[in-house]
């Protein structure tokens, strides 16, 4: 079956049979011709028989003319045909030796005496026989004999007999001569048939053959294969123009590759999460951004975006499946085939996702959505709103006690002058919370712009700690309140430190204790070496046994103005809500880090860890 996918196979089988249907039809007229052309043997025998009869009967006649059986041969030979007399004694006469190249046949070559007898006594005999060789004999020839008695010249005795024999061919013969001429030439035509082919096989098949090489080696990514020029005909240009294509294909494909590299690298650079989905929500593409997202974002139950949808936990952790927040987008903007802007709350995060669909010939084939994480911004912003509602808050109360005092004097309502100084007490109270509240506003705003004025030095914390537990001892006595220093013996330094700042941080965490702390309850302050972030730091550690800080505020309690006494009452306690937000700002200055560590009823620990060098 091969060789019928081959166009040199079917081209060598369509030669074969055209040249077999030419030979075919020649062949049945030529069989024709024969049949039609060439006598039969019984009707050579019998026109034989006649001629033999004439010749026979001239021969009588002239008997006596001894040249004239030599001239009835001389024009027999045009018949190849020959007469000769014999005898009653069997010697044959009248035929010489340049009769002609049956010059060497005998009588007895086609009768026997007994024929021979039959025919002195006036019957006339016929036969056939194959002829013998001789110098000038043709091997395998049949000839065709007659035998008629020769009568004297009154036609009453019978003298002997002439034998007239005549080359034949039959027309069986002919046919299986034309037969075996026929499968020579058929032979003969296969021969040249696959000779041609095979001539086909290296000017065709094999340029056709490396250019199916060449198409299969560029369909796997060698876009560099070319295949030989080796003529100027149509197989030659046909060459020619697939070296072009690959050429043009190869460009096409750096161009692409150049393309695709771009926008890989445009893709990977950016901070947004870019993703794209097909119709039916599978995930095509995405940036590593976006990637995070699908991971994380896919193990998100559907039922906390308000869908009873069940999911299997399986199918949630595939990566190439839409995110469950992401899917009411993505199905409104398949449906309304319009761009979707909004905003996601995921994670405690805030996510602005734009989403436009897809198109492929007017219908929607998926949606790209780009994501940004604004949660930053939306803290920000929050923190820009609660700033200006926290300060109107904070100055309203002192600033409408200054009024009202104020008025109080200026209308002379107090009668005595211990109520005016009384007023006047309340008036210098409040304007220096006033000055407290300007100035943590101040200093934390120079902190976070990098303004504040350091003084770094190296600082001795051992000393540095007897003496922030001394200052505020006092203080902690009058609450009731135990206060102790737990320091070790190794001496403590940081080389790279501001004293003040530092004693800043302490004072605003020990007055936090202080005030959050009932009687007959403990402070404890304590410091030790520690390893922080593969360098040697201090750890110092403020615990109190206080009323503690709520689970839900401890993430906030950092924040400008946040409190985590939702009251917000004021009086001896009352604070302004910045402290925490220095202590953070002062303990980053010196590369380190404040964490938390409350229970409501069980008290807080502060940890403060300070790298030993920072630089």
């Amino acid at each position: 079956m091969f060789i019928l996918k081959s166009i040199v196979g079917k081209l060598w089988l369509t030669i074969i049979g055209l040249v077999a249907v030419i030979l075919m039809v020649l062949g049945l007229f030529l069989f024709q011709y024969l049949q039609t052309s060439f006598p039969k043997s019984q009707d050579q025998i019998e026109s034989l028989h006649k001629l033999g009869l004439k010749v026979a009967d001239g021969i009588s006649v002239h008997s006596e003319d001894n040249h004239y059986i030599t001239m009835v041969n001389d024009l027999l030979s045009a018949q190849e045909a020959t007469v000769f007399i014999v005898d009653k004694q069997f010697k044959q006469s009248g035929f010489v030796a340049e009769a002609g190249s049956m010059a060497d046949l005998h009588y007895d070559d086609f009768f026997s005496k007994q024929d021979m007898q039959q025919v002195f006594a006036g019957q006339i005999i016929d036969n056939k026989v194959v002829g013998k060789g001789g110098i000038k004999q043709r091997t395998n020839n049949l000839y065709s004999a007659v035998a008629v008695p020769l009568k004297d010249a009154s036609q009453q005795n019978i003298i002997g007999a002439a034998v007239l024999f005549q080359s034949t061919q039959s027309v069986e013969e002919t046919q299986a001569y034309v037969m075996r001429l026929f499968a020579y030439v058929s032979l003969a035509g296969f021969l040249m048939t696959t000779f041609f082919a095979f001539f086909l096989l290296t000017k065709i098949t094999q340029p056709l053959q490396q250019l199916k090489k060449a198409a299969d080696l560029i369909s796997h990514g060698e876009y560099g294969t070319r295949v030989p020029i080796s003529s100027d005909d149509e197989i030659g240009e046909l060459s020619k123009t697939f070296n072009r294509m690959g050429e043009e294909l190869s460009d096409t494909i750096k161009a692409l590759n150049h393309e695709k590299e771009h926008l890989s690298s445009v893709l990977r650079s950016m901070a947004d999460a870019v993703i794209t989905f097909d119709a039916d929500g599978q995930v095509i593409l995405t940036n590593p951004q976006g990637y995070k997202i699908v991971r994380d974002w896919g193990q998100i139950q559907w039922k906390d975006f308000g869908s009873e949808k069940e999911v299997d936990t399986e199918q949630n952790m595939h990566i190439d499946m839409i995110p469950p927040p992401v899917r009411p987008l993505f199905e409104e903007v398949i449906n309304g085939a319009n761009e979707i802007t909004s905003k996601l709350h995921v994670h405690n995060e805030v996510w602005s996702i734009v989403m436009a669909p897809l198109y492929s010939r007017d219908v929607v084939r998926g949606v790209v959505a780009v994501m940004r994480d604004v949660s930053e911004e939306f803290m920000l912003d929050k923190l820009r709103k609660d700033f200006v509602a926290n300060v109107s808050h904070e100055l309203r109360t002192p600033l409408s006690m200054l009024q009202g005092y104020s008025e109080a004097l200026v209308d002379d309502i107090a009668s005595s002058p211990e109520e005016r100084k009384e007023l006047a007490q309340v008036i210098h109270d409040e304007s220096l919370r006033m000055g407290r509240l300007v100035r943590d506003l101040l200093d934390l705003a120079r902190m976070e712009t990098g303004n504040m004025e350091m003084h770094f030095r190296e600082v001795d914390l051992n000393s540095f700690i007897r003496r922030v537990h001394r200052k505020f001892a006092a203080l902690s006595k009058e609450r009731g309140i135990t206060m102790t220093a737990e320091l070790p013996e190794e001496e403590l330094l940081l080389a790279h430190a501001d004293e003040d700042r530092l004693e800043q941080v302490m004072t605003n965490l020990l007055d936090n204790a202080i005030r959050h702390t009932p009687a007959q309850a403990q402070i404890q302050v304590s410091a030790q070496k520690h390893v922080y972030d593969g360098r040697d730091a201090i750890l110092l550690e403020i615990t109190d046994q206080g009323q503690g800080i709520p689970a839900g505020d401890l993430p906030y309690i950092f924040e400008r103005f946040y409190k985590a006494d939702k009251a917000r009452t004021r009086g001896t306690t009352g604070g302004t809500g910045l402290g925490l937000s220095i202590v953070k700002s002062i303990v980053e200055a010196h590369k380190g880090t404040v964490q938390v560590k409350s229970a409501v009823g069980q008290g807080t620990t502060f940890s403060i860890i300070l790298p030993c060098n920072p630089q």
